[in-house]
C-alpha cells in the first residue's frame, strides 16, 4: 500500500498542529481514494483521572477512544472501504515502532488490522523531522520497517 502524497502531507499538518503532544489517526480507503482521519488523543484524559495506571501524558503517548475507533472503521467496512493504515507522531523523538507501540497493537497477539501500515511521524521543534511505516509479519510476529 503506497500512501497518497495528500494523505502524507495531511498527517504531516495534524502531527504539527497536535504537537508537542502526540498525534493519532486512522487512514481508510481503497487505495486510491484515501481519507485521513484525525483521532483525538485522550492520553491526557487517562493520564489526569489515574495517573497510576496511565503515568505518561500525551507527550509521549496516544490513546484513542473505542468508540472513536469503531465508529469509523465501522463507516469505512459499510462503504466498501478498508483500514489502510493507523498513524501517530512522536513529538522530540525519532520515528520509530517503540514496545508501547507494539504492545497496544497486539493486544490480543496481532493486531486488529494485520494488513494495514503503522505510520510514525518524527517531529522535532514542531516541524516534521522524518515518517517510517510499518507492516506486520505474521509468521515472525513482529512489525518491521518498509517503504511507504
Amino acid at each position: 500500500m503506497i500512501l497518497t502524497k495528500e494523505t502524507v502531507e495531511a498527517i504531516y499538518m495534524h502531527a504539527i498542529e497536535i504537537y508537542p503532544d502526540e498525534c493519532c489517526g486512522i487512514i481508510t480507503g481503497d487505495g486510491h481514494d484515501q481519507t485521513v482521519h484525525r483521532c483525538e488523543n485522550i492520553q491526557n484524559r487517562l493520564h489526569e483521572e489515574d495517573p497510576e495506571r496511565y503515568p505518561r501524558d500525551a507527550r509521549t503517548a496516544y490513546v484513542i477512544d473505542r468508540k472513536e475507533f469503531e465508529g469509523i472503521t465501522s463507516s469505512a467496512k459499510i462503504q466498501g472501504m478498508e483500514v489502510i493504515a493507523l498513524y501517530h507522531s512522536h513529538p522530540e523523538h525519532e520515528s520509530y515502532f517503540s514496545e508501547e507501540d507494539v504492545a497496544a497493537q497486539t493486544v490480543f497477539g496481532e493486531p486488529e488490522f494485520p494488513e494495514a501500515l503503522h505510520v510514525v511521524i518524527s517531529v522535532k521543534d514542531g516541524k516534521v523531522h522524518d515518517m517510517k511505516c510499518f507492516k506486520w509479519d505474521g509468521p515472525s510476529g513482529r512489525f518491521y520497517p518498509v517503504s511507504r
